[in-house]
């Protein structure tokens, strides 16, 4: 992916940016001042129409020759992500986002954990923030102990940020897909599976997502829902010796059955048009039982009689 010649030990962060003038300080300064002593920021800024590209311009003037600013216009984050790994140094690559943060030692204990365990791969735990936001800190189970390909399969193992993987690995890879927007990173990491299965945890929280609300494209659920199935499917029609082990069943079940499940938590929380789009899905793929035949015909009514419907429906209940 990148041309350059890496530097041994270095760790290159790659971080698109777009609009993110209240955060962009903190997370750049978040990077300078990582515990690891060899450390280089890319900074994608993305079209940005607040100051953001200014700060960063005035962050790297403060650590002359760590910080490099690119620029792109309004192509999203994963071409940004991809324009920055052309530009990587490093002999070990980290993505974060230009509103989210690490602890001072975070580059350090996932390096130490790809060195000492041989692994191409280092994860760790991770917190959700932000106003309004009640979110626990998680740590991930210990996937290489297990099964990482079906639990790989089932959901996105970790968000962008809470990571590091080897340039070697990133350079085979050819970084991001650009093709599906909202689960980019699940398919980065699917991909990744099928090169190694050479993983590592850190099993501490040690990487903070902000999270604004219904303007992220992750909060948009039919779409994610549905980019996760076509990061999944073409996971599992590219990769069939690494699922021969798991039943027929059991795919169609961490695939389509996930699409189904998901179409009845959007509609119990009234999110009615994510609902509607992913019952549709199932009756186009028939990957429903007689049971969800209800809710699937009513799913084909227009939407805003779709929604009347189940109004009127609620306040009968009430």
């Amino acid at each position: 992916m990148s041309p350059l010649t890496p530097i041994p030990g270095r760790i290159s962060v790659v971080m698109p940016c777009y609009n993110a003038a209240p955060y962009v300080e903190e997370a750049v300064r978040c990077v300078m001042e990582q515990t690891w002593p060899e450390v280089e920021l890319i900074v994608v800024d993305d079209g940005s129409s607040d100051h953001s590209e200014d700060l960063v311009q005035r962050l790297a003037e403060e650590y002359p020759g760590r910080i490099k600013l690119l620029h792109t216009s309004r192509l999203g984050p994963y071409p940004a992500r991809n324009l920055g790994l052309r530009h990587c140094h490093g002999q070990f690559i980290a993505f974060l986002d230009a509103d989210d943060w690490w602890l001072p030692d975070t580059l350090e204990k996932l390096h130490a954990a790809v060195a000492e365990g041989a692994a191409d791969v280092a994860y760790c735990g991770w917190q959700n923030v932000g106003e309004g936001i009640k979110s626990e800190p998680y740590v991930p189970p210990e996937y290489e102990a297990d099964d990482p390909v079906a639990t790989f399969v089932r959901t996105c193992p970790w968000p962008i940020h809470a990571a590091l993987v080897t340039r070697e690995v990133v350079d085979r890879l050819g970084g991001f897909s650009e093709r599906r927007f909202s689960s980019m990173d699940y398919d980065f990491w699917l991909r990744a599976l099928a090169l190694t299965r050479r993983i590592k945890r850190v099993p501490e929280v040690l990487a903070f997502y902000r999270w604004h609300g219904s303007g992220q494209i992750s909060a948009v659920k039919w779409r994610q829902i549905l980019d996760a199935l076509a990061a999944q499917t073409d996971f599992i029609r590219a990769n069939p010796e690494l699922v021969r082990h798991l039943p027929a069943a059991k795919l169609r079940d961490l695939t389509e059955g996930q699409v189904l499940r998901q179409a009845y938590r959007a509609f119990w929380k009234r999110d009615l048009l994510s609902a509607q789009k992913l019952f549709r899905h199932a009756a186009v793929g028939r990957s429903y039982a007689f049971r969800d035949l209800r809710h699937i015909l009513l799913a084909m009514l227009p939407l805003p009689l779709y929604r009347g419907i189940v109004h009127l429906s609620d306040r009968k209940r009430t």
